[in-house]
């Protein structure tokens, strides 16, 4: 018998096995185990690798509607952005009554403007879970921008205050 494999009746012609180590399209062959060599990337670690647990900060998508509602039923207060980061996402403001500074999430500013440091906002609150003792600013508004400052639009236009 030859070792060339013969096509049974009636069915498609049977090819040989590929037994060379060499061959390219081998699975046995090393080389075709590897990935090309134009794949392979050195890529930096990512920023967020260690910040995979979810953010307990109440933004307005995550918010309950209960505590939408306590927060729109509340009385409004007045003050003065201290910093804000567009990048970062977030920001404070120093109470015109005092106290602490009150954490910002872009997310809860309302109005055309980005705000920055001496503008002049009112805003309601809302308790940040899960123990309820904190609070961040919600439904903030812009009412004074800071003159002689350069302001952004959510858009990113700039305009000269």
């Amino acid at each position: 018998m030859s070792s060339q494999a013969t096509p049974i009746q009636g069915s498609r012609p049977v090819t040989p096995p590929l037994t060379s180590a060499r061959s390219p399209r081998s699975p046995a062959s090393p080389e075709s185990l590897r990935p090309p060599a134009c794949r392979h990337r050195d890529r930096s670690p990512s920023p967020m690798r260690g910040y995979l647990i979810p953010s307990p900060l109440p933004t307005r998508r995550n918010r309950t509607c209960s505590a939408t509602a306590r927060a729109s039923e509340g009385p409004a207060f007045t003050g003065v952005c201290k910093c804000f980061s567009r990048s970062k996402g977030h920001g404070f403001i120093t109470p015109s009554d005092g106290g602490s500074d009150i954490f910002v999430h872009i997310s809860d500013i309302e109005g055309e403007y980005v705000p920055v440091e001496g503008d002049e906002v009112s805003y309601k609150i809302c308790c940040i879970p899960p123990k309820q003792e904190k609070v961040q600013a919600v439904e903030v508004t812009i009412t004074h921008l800071n003159p002689g400052t350069k302001h952004e639009t959510w858009a990113g236009r700039v305009v000269s205050g």
